[in-house]
């Protein structure tokens, strides 16, 4: 048997109307002066306000930061930083998509920090260069089914500077509570519901195929992609539909949870496609699902065969394959990175850039700078071989 080191993660209170129970949440965690972080589409819906005169209303000194991009940069943490002490915060509630919930998280980080950002990347054991007892606590309020955030103690933030996206990670980043209510996900786009959607998909799929013993989280990853298969186009197709809505909540919890994992070449190729062209993550993750399934196919056909009988598909491999194509193609999905924007000029740079991302690592075959630009020309061409 091997050996290793697994970690679950925190409180969560799931269901339709919770949102409720969000001052009660500070409370318990010992917040009386949460900055709430979020992002400026969110910030102009009425959630956000509702949110606030909860707060105020249980005597909680609450603001709204809402200085956060798409794809988050530094100058969002440190921005997020001096609204913390400038309103003599003294926690967060980090309320929103992947993007919300990841700036709301590193800035609880570096609010009691002397060191810079990048020296708390999730290289070795740089976190411990953190001073922990400063770390100021989160509480997370998920408003999109794909990143799973909620339920992790890393954020990625991009270098605008070299355009690298950079996981900051410690262990105290989980939140102390999470409120996961299906009904702040209701108001959705249908190509958001999608795009995030695949985005859990790829979580649970790239921690199922990674090779690390971790048993616990490989039969989380299956479930995972149980709901997503089931429930994913019914949120999509409708969505006011509670039920799926919670269920696609669920599974995204689900995938950040198996990816302790592992990740893989998914990642591994999204994240410098992001960093450079601004792409949507989860949308990018769903357009390489595919190649890098192909790509992988030799190390993986035994297990995604045990997955296609998990999920009801007949015909092993090829039946996972086609699932995927099918359900791209039902969403709306480009089938290629030409459909994302992404300039095929850019193959050689994402390659290098990808074989040095972190989620490289737990690729089932080992991701060379060669492995990668093949699979980026595979997405580029729409070409499964």
């Amino acid at each position: 048997m091997k050996s290793a080191n697994w970690s679950y993660p925190t409180a969560m209170r799931f269901g339709p109307g919770r949102i409720a129970e969000i001052a009660d949440a500070c409370t318990a965690a010992g917040i009386r002066r949460p900055l709430l972080v979020t992002d400026p589409g969110l910030a102009a819906l009425p959630m956000i306000p509702a949110t606030l005169e909860r707060l105020r209303g249980a005597g909680l000194a609450a603001e709204v930061f809402s200085d956060v991009k798409a794809n988050p940069v530094e100058r969002n943490v440190e921005t997020g930083v001096a609204a913390f002490h400038g309103g003599s915060h003294d926690g967060v509630i980090a309320f929103g998509g992947g993007s919300a919930l990841d700036v709301g998280k590193v800035i609880a980080l570096m609010v009691g920090q002397s060191r810079p950002l990048w020296d708390f990347e999730d290289i070795g054991d740089w976190w411990t260069r953190a001073d922990a007892s400063r770390i100021a606590p989160v509480i997370a309020v998920p408003t999109t089914a794909g990143t799973g955030s909620e339920v992790g103690r890393a954020g990625v933030i991009t270098n605008s500077a070299t355009h690298e996206k950079k996981i900051i990670f410690h262990p105290k980043l989980m939140p102390v509570v999470v409120i996961s209510d299906p009904e702040l996900t209701v108001g959705l786009p249908a190509r958001v519901t999608a795009a995030t959607g695949m985005d859990a998909l790829a979580h649970c799929l790239e921690a199922y195929c990674a090779p690390s013993y971790h048993p616990m989280a490989e039969g989380i990853a299956v479930e995972g992609m149980r709901l997503v298969k089931d429930w994913l186009p019914r949120a999509v197709a409708e969505g006011t539909d509670i039920e799926a809505r919670g269920h696609m909540l669920v599974a995204a919890s689900m995938g950040a949870t198996a990816f302790q994992k592992g990740l893989g070449a998914i990642h591994a190729l999204s994240h410098p496609v992001g960093g450079l062209y601004d792409t949507h993550h989860g949308l990018t993750n769903a357009v390489f699902m595919p190649y890098v399934l192909a790509f992988n196919r030799a190390a993986i056909e035994d297990k995604v065969e045990r997955l296609a009988a998990w999920l009801g598909l007949s015909g092993g491999f090829g039946a996972v394959m086609d699932w995927v194509l099918a359900l791209r193609a039902e969403l709306g999905i480009p089938h290629t990175l030409e459909g994302l924007g992404v300039p095929i000029e850019g193959a050689g740079q994402v390659a290098r850039m990808a074989v040095v991302d972190p989620s490289a690592g737990g690729n089932p075959v080992t991701l060379d700078e060669a492995g990668a630009r093949a699979i980026f020309d595979m997405a580029m061409a729409g070409r499964l071989a």
